[in-house]
């Protein structure tokens, strides 16, 4: 995987780093509307900024990277976080996931990802679990919320970031998928609501934190 980064002078761009640009790159779909909404923002969104300061304050953002990916052990897919953020509050650094949405789920449960179950996927899961300091996880739980938590985690421990956040930039005006995100962030102790960040503790000596914020509808149409 290399290590060197291009800046990006226009959202167009980012389409290059999907896996599927023909498929994903439209008008409508998250990965371009994620795009548009945070090349054009020259910082975080606003309605981003705006929850993240809730913790965070004065929170900066230093380095944002689209289609981040982060290796994990059990088979050879990393997590591909839609951006992965470094950013910087009061002297400390903070890893943020940033999974972005519209109407498209997150992905399939764990149940359903564990169908021809191998010893990699048993693998992948146990190494899940034990960063995310869960003992087990419902099998309803989707499985792409474990693995994009996870990449906040191990990210903010590559570059000794004291916090982490798993943060889902919806676009959805109905808050479709919300209920899934309410329950992993159930499942981790937290009690979350929309355009809020909850915290759930230290988690592989990381402060970890959730959040959902939804986007600015404008950018749907992009």
């Amino acid at each position: 995987m290399s290590q060197v980064y291009i800046p990006a002078s226009s959202a167009e761009q980012w389409a290059q780093f999907l896996a599927e640009p023909v498929k994903h790159w439209r008008q409508g779909y998250s990965a371009r509307t994620l795009a548009y909404s945070w090349q054009d923002a020259r910082g975080f969104p606003s309605e981003v900024g705006s929850v993240l300061e809730s913790a965070f304050p004065s929170v900066e953002l230093l380095l944002a990277f689209p289609e981040h990916k982060v290796s994990l052990p059990g088979g050879s897919r990393p997590s591909q976080n839609d951006i992965w953020v470094l950013a910087r509050s009061e002297g400390q650094l903070i890893s943020i996931a940033v999974e972005g949405k519209i109407s498209e789920p997150f992905g399939p449960t764990v149940q359903e990802w564990q169908t021809g179950s191998s010893s990699g996927k048993a693998k992948r899961l146990a190494y899940l679990l034990s960063l995310l300091g869960l003992p087990s996880v419902s099998e309803t739980t989707r499985y792409q919320l474990l693995h994009r938590t996870a990449s906040a985690i191990i990210e903010a421990q590559r570059f000794n970031a004291a916090h982490a956040v798993m943060l889902v930039h919806s676009f959805s005006q109905s808050s479709e998928w919300f209920q899934d995100y309410a329950a992993f962030a159930s499942l981790m102790g937290a009690n979350p609501a929309e355009d809020s960040m909850v915290s759930v503790g230290l988690r592989s000596g990381v402060s970890l934190h959730l959040a959902w914020v939804r986007g600015n509808a404008d950018y749907l149409f992009r």
